[in-house]
């Protein structure tokens, strides 16, 4: 999937829907937006619309089949998709990135800080690969990406999730940070600055 097909989509989504809305992509169609494109055949999205009721819910409804209709694009869209995983999201529509307007629908991309924690979350080969090539062409500091991703951490009930997403950004650190940020890269003391913005106290729980 390229920036053509991921326009044409919400293209005709925003001509069928015909209502103001706001939209913040996030999951692999936000990395071709970026320039790292992989075979990918869906959308994922968030979406608000100006009007609240359920009748605009129906709108978007069929806007959206309309367009998987005419593309073979896949979506999966709801109204908070800080509901889709157990690690918080935190502002993440306050951090969106302005994209393009088709119509009455602002396209924005989602913070690649913030997309990264479901990246992180699932931690599957296709993501791990999104997430390295996404972090090196924006240049993003560790010191944000820790921030953030502690932050997340903090402000998630805890579960098994927590447990695990520490894991998988410990080992994502270790395996990865000098491939992004080069071989000056120290991971132990990534790690340990991580923890301090987790709450990560001695015990190995997180704070908040």
């Amino acid at each position: 999937m390229n920036a053509a097909q991921v326009e044409r989509f919400f293209r005709l989504f925003a001509q069928k829907l015909d209502e103001p809305a706001t939209v913040i992509l996030t999951g692999a169609a936000a990395g071709a937006l970026w320039g790292n494109v992989r075979p990918s055949r869906d959308v994922d999205f968030a979406v608000w619309p100006k009007r609240k009721s359920p009748g605009v819910w129906r709108k978007i409804e069929a806007a959206v089949k309309w367009a998987i209709q005419v593309t073979g694009i896949a979506a999966n869209y709801a109204e908070d998709i800080d509901r889709w995983g157990a690690i918080s999201l935190l502002d993440y529509r306050e951090q969106s990135r302005p994209y393009r307007r088709f119509g009455k629908v602002e396209v924005r991309l989602m913070d690649p800080a913030y997309w990264a924690i479901g990246k992180l979350s699932r931690y599957i080969a296709p993501d791990i690969r999104d997430l390295v090539a996404a972090l090196k062409m924006e240049e993003i500091s560790p010191a944000r990406l820790l921030k953030v991703w502690g932050r997340a951490l903090r402000a998630s009930p805890p579960s098994d999730g927590c447990f695990q997403f520490r894991r998988n950004v410990e080992s994502f650190l270790k395996m990865y940070g000098r491939t992004i940020w080069g071989k000056r890269f120290d991971p132990e003391r990534t790690r340990s600055r991580f923890h301090r913005e987790a709450g990560i106290r001695s015990s190995g729980q997180a704070g908040g």
